[in-house]
């Protein structure tokens, strides 16, 4: 005989019923692809008063005090990197050009120098 007795052997639990008691198997498909489907729109998200919304990757501000909406904000922002990028283009091209021209000049004071030791070295012969 057990000093303690069987106090602490637990009682067996009545076996649960197979049935669910989700209601989700009466929904027609329909439904079911409405209420869970993959076609849930953009993520919009409402804190202190600032609604902002996921897209493209980005969190763009919804309904700003500011007028300009967040998306005008980032193309405007693609424009100018684009333009900047153009304009150093633009600047570099200029360098050559000058760079070419500075070139050419030299050249050409040479060349011009050259000739007239020429026509003075003809000139003095004579």
């Amino acid at each position: 005989m057990p000093l303690f007795g069987n106090k602490f052997s637990p009682k067996k639990t009545s076996p649960r019923r197979s049935a669910s008691l989700s209601n989700l198997s009466t929904i027609d498909e329909a439904q079911k692809a409405a209420e869970f489907g993959l076609d849930y729109g953009p993520i919009r998200v409402k804190l202190g008063g600032a609604e902002i919304s996921y897209h493209d990757g980005q969190w763009i501000s919804e309904g700003g005090g500011s007028g300009v909406s967040q998306r005008e904000v980032v193309k405007l922002k693609k424009d100018k990197q684009k333009l900047e990028e153009e304009n150093n283009l633009l600047k570099l091209k200029m360098q050559i050009l000058l760079d070419m021209l500075a070139e050419q000049t030299c050249e050409s004071h040479l060349l011009e120098k050259e000739v007239q030791e020429m026509r003075g070295g003809r000139g003095r012969k004579k």
